[in-house]
């Protein structure tokens, strides 16, 4: 924890020269930043796998209708031709799981006053008004939602708003181009993956709530990564 927090400090100093008193608010997108770009060759592989899944709906709508009566011969016949061909109907969620550390971590070092015995000097640092530790119920007992910490929660979450709609006319656009795409990535040889994966084009929404009740600093991260899937979604799923 320690070493994070020198870390973000080192990152903060580097840029504090451009961004002034909200250097550690920038620190932390281009450390957002860093963990995206070394999971992004793992999504990379998430799009070529839901490619291949995409090429194998032919023959799995071939093994529905053979198995039409035997449900559990079916869903072994699915995952037997998806060993065959080497595709694994979960890799679309490792990229997710792997930020996940980056995530806590974050949470971690701006949820407590002291690390490693030290006190945190990572909470005396803002993104303009808004104190990268405090959330925004903190934003609205100090002034409310139109005072300076305030307004920063509500760019944040017009942020989020736009980039949720992005993703949400995305996934439908893709999902209505790309139908044999579309039941490749409703994961139906998995059970339970077709019912997540109808919630998932409304997931970017529940990152509102999320960046409600985390520490800034956790919601920087939250958002800047959302806004950078967003993007590279629109990238590696391009027809």
């Amino acid at each position: 924890m320690s070493a994070f927090v020198q870390l973000v400090e080192w990152f903060a100093d580097l840029l504090e020269p451009l961004f002034q008193a909200s250097a550690a608010a920038a620190a932390i997108v281009l450390f957002t930043a860093l963990v995206r770009l070394l999971v992004h060759p793992l999504s990379r592989a998430a799009a070529r796998g839901q490619r291949a899944r995409a090429a194998l709906q032919p023959r799995i709508a071939e093994l529905r209708r053979k198995h039409a009566r035997n449900p559990e011969r079916l869903q072994q016949a699915v995952l037997e031709l998806h060993a065959e061909e080497k595709v694994s109907p979960l890799s679309g969620c490792l990229p997710s799981l792997l930020q996940l550390p980056a995530f806590f971590l974050l949470y971690y070092v701006f949820s407590h006053a002291s690390i490693g015995g030290e006190t945190n000097g990572l909470l005396t640092h803002r993104l303009l008004d808004a104190p990268l530790g405090d959330r925004w119920t903190d934003a609205l007992a100090a002034g409310g939602v139109f005072d300076g910490a305030g307004l920063v929660y509500v760019g944040l979450f017009a942020v989020v708003t736009a980039v949720a709609t992005f993703s949400y006319r995305l996934s439908r656009r893709m999902m209505a181009t790309n139908p044999a795409m579309a039941a490749a990535a409703g994961g139906e040889e998995v059970p339970g993956m077709g019912a997540v994966t109808k919630v998932m084009p409304f997931l970017s929404f529940f990152t509102l709530v999320t960046v409600a009740v985390v520490p800034l600093a956790a919601a920087l991260y939250v958002v800047t990564s959302t806004a950078w899937s967003a993007v590279e979604r629109a990238v590696l799923y391009r027809p």
